[in-house]
């Protein structure tokens, strides 16, 4: 599928591909910001709604198809989880939010949980907001963005599931999302359209996570 994707040069696509054929590794999921592990390379961070296809496009970024654990549970990821790209790069994938199936005391724990990440990571260099390509920006999409522009942390749409979305719809669906971003001070504005099931847009991801990695 030709997706509506930034274009890079071929070199850093390469490099891209280069990074993500190296070895990733679960490090630990934390609870509290006790557990974190040293901010020691260089962080980004994946956030979305649950079932938006964070664990899955963490699995097909990496080659891992068992990396990060995928659930039809709206809410199973309680954790910040930690993997570690060959010392490259830190990948975070924070807990789902909209949490149909959680009480609100856990849901207030979580989100209180994510704003400490957010600002207290000195490392984080991204964070990459997950939007489903079938149903475009939410109440608590924009909610998340708020977030991270009250917390000065620089973030990208990515659009998931494009597999799912004929070419026009998905065209409308990124323009109107695009012409959100304006208003708001922290996001980048190139947004990238993927499909973990399809492979699509995941070589222009890869190279745009590349140019946030350590250097070789």
């Amino acid at each position: 599928m030709t997706l509506p994707n930034p274009v890079f040069d071929q070199a850093v696509l390469e490099a891209g591909g280069r990074l993500f054929r190296r070895p990733c590794r679960f490090v630990r999921g934390v609870l509290e910001l006790a557990q974190m592990p040293e901010p020691n390379m260089s962080e980004v961070t994946f956030a979305g709604r649950s079932n938006v296809g964070k664990s899955s496009l963490i699995n097909a970024l990496t080659g891992h198809g068992g990396l990060a654990r995928t659930s039809d549970t709206p809410g199973r990821t309680q954790e910040i989880n930690f993997f570690d790209l060959d010392g490259r790069m830190m990948l975070t994938d924070l807990p789902g939010y909209g949490f149909a199936q959680a009480p609100k005391d856990k849901v207030d724990t979580w989100t209180d949980f994510i704003r400490l990440y957010l600002k207290g990571r000195p490392n984080l260099r991204r964070a990459f907001v997950l939007i489903d390509s079938r149903h475009g920006l939410k109440e608590n999409d924009r909610a998340i963005m708020k977030l991270m522009d009250d917390s000065a942390v620089n973030y990208q749409i990515v659009m998931t599931k494009a597999d799912k979305v004929k070419p026009g719809p998905l065209v409308q669906v990124r323009d109107a999302i695009a012409a959100e971003l304006t208003k708001h001070v922290a996001a980048h504005p190139d947004i990238i359209v993927t499909s973990s099931a399809d492979g699509s847009g995941l070589d222009t991801l890869r190279a745009a996570l590349s140019e946030l990695a350590r250097p070789e």
